[in-house]
């Protein structure tokens, strides 16, 4: 299936019925109905435990994907081992070069391998919150724990507004919970993002969304939650991420009068076109964007980003650490990252969070890898976790694999560069 349909929900739709035509043929993997996990790889034979990353590595979005890879090396830096265990980590591409973002069928790929593998004893990924629809109910089948870094569509893990008829059920085939996030879901994004426009004195706001899962869900979410303040939202519409002109469908923004243009996308969706379009249709009018497009290939012209004239006028939001995180290892983070790799995008704490989260559900599920390792208690460690002092802050994880994190940045773009300027608590 091609992932460069215009409609990137249909491609996604499509293959999340993937995991249960596989239970057919992965037979050496997973019985489809009631299989005892015990029986399919729960525990983990000889000395090694493998966590699987899956992020994208090609598009607009690898920068993002590179800088949650970078992040989780450094906080498996000095864990190599855990007791008799040695921790592995491999990185795997959930995108092609082909289409330049992520891709349904190397999602699954990627979440195949992982289930195949009988040393592995976590997964990082995805990013794309269509990409974790796929992988979620392939790794849930085997019992093997999930941790996204940013995936943050809400009917991964509650039946909630934004939300669709059969979420999150249809993602747990086996009917237990296996998947975590350390960053906030839409709901607390579009609760951030509705404050943060009435702030700047939004009164009329158009939604434009790429199609895409994450653009679809966080702005359904936020016109739901605009109807519950006095911030009218002229429209929520779906653009063609790979039209080579929106100058129409700036025009036919511009004659709602809005003031506020909310683009939900992703980068590589032409986030950067329809902004320069929308921003010439609507001289006055401030334009938004979501987590998917804080990051450099956005804001910076010199990676392809939207000219410098345009950054007065442009205001993204992204989950931040909270107030009660350790602003000494958060500088720390911010040193080692920068010393060894550059500049970090939003990101890249979120990686490094995601493995620390998954090295401490393995070191206490394993008594400090005195025990043997079983996925089922990794897992159990993930959605018990409670009042975790880490670098985003002191949280914890509830049953629903939901942190309770709930802070979120608001970056400007200055000189091309992504600069907090200040957060919001939800």
């Amino acid at each position: 299936m091609s992932s460069g349909r215009a409609s990137r929900r249909v491609a996604w739709r499509a293959w999340i019925a993937v995991p249960v035509a596989l239970c057919a043929v992965i037979v050496v993997v997973a019985a489809c109905a009631g299989a005892d996990t015990e029986s399919v790889g729960n525990k983990i034979p000889g000395g090694t435990l493998t966590i699987y990353s899956s992020v994208p590595l090609h598009g607009a979005s690898s920068v993002s994907g590179q800088a949650v890879v970078n992040g989780e090396r450094i906080a498996l830096q000095g864990a190599g081992r855990i007791g008799r265990y040695r921790i592995v980590l491999r990185v795997l591409d959930d995108s092609s070069p082909q289409a330049g973002e992520w891709d349904p069928g190397q999602a699954t790929l990627n979440a195949r391998q992982a289930t195949q593998d009988r040393t592995t004893i976590g997964y990082l990924g995805d990013l794309d919150s269509g990409a974790s629809a796929i992988s979620i109910p392939l790794l849930n089948r085997v019992g093997i724990a999930q941790i996204s870094p940013t995936s943050t569509a809400v009917g991964l893990t509650e039946d909630a507004p934004g939300a669709y008829p059969g979420e999150p059920q249809k993602y747990y085939p086996t009917g237990v919970r296996s998947f975590a996030r350390v960053v906030p879901n839409d709901s607390v994004q579009a609760a951030a993002m509705l404050s943060l426009q009435r702030s700047v004195g939004c009164a009329k706001t158009f939604v434009l969304e790429d199609g895409e899962v994450d653009g679809e869900d966080t702005a359904t979410t936020f016109e739901l939650t605009a109807r519950s303040s006095r911030l009218r939202v002229v429209a929520v519409q779906m653009f063609d991420p790979k039209a080579s002109d929106y100058s129409s469908l700036a025009a036919s923004v511009a004659q709602t009068g809005a003031n506020c243009v909310l683009i939900s996308a992703l980068t590589e969706n032409n986030a950067v076109l329809l902004t320069r379009q929308l921003a010439a249709a609507l001289p006055h009018a401030l334009i938004f964007g979501f987590q998917g497009m804080a990051e450099s290939t956005y804001a910076d012209p010199a990676q392809g980003g939207i000219p410098i004239a345009l950054d007065p006028r442009v205001l993204l939001t992204a989950a931040s650490p909270d107030a009660s995180a350790d602003p000494a290892a958060a500088r720390t983070l911010v040193s080692t990252y920068a010393r060894r790799y550059g500049q970090p995008q939003p990101d890249a704490i979120f990686g490094f969070e995601a493995m620390s989260l998954m090295l401490s559900a393995v070191r206490r599920a394993t008594d400090d890898g005195r025990s043997q390792a079983r996925r089922s208690n990794v897992v159990a460690a993930i959605l018990t976790t409670r009042k975790r002092h880490s670098v985003l802050g002191t949280y914890s994880i509830d049953g629903n694999g939901d942190t309770t994190l709930s802070r979120f940045g608001v970056y400007r773009v200055v000189d091309g560069q992504l600069t907090l300027w200040k957060v919001i608590e939800v």
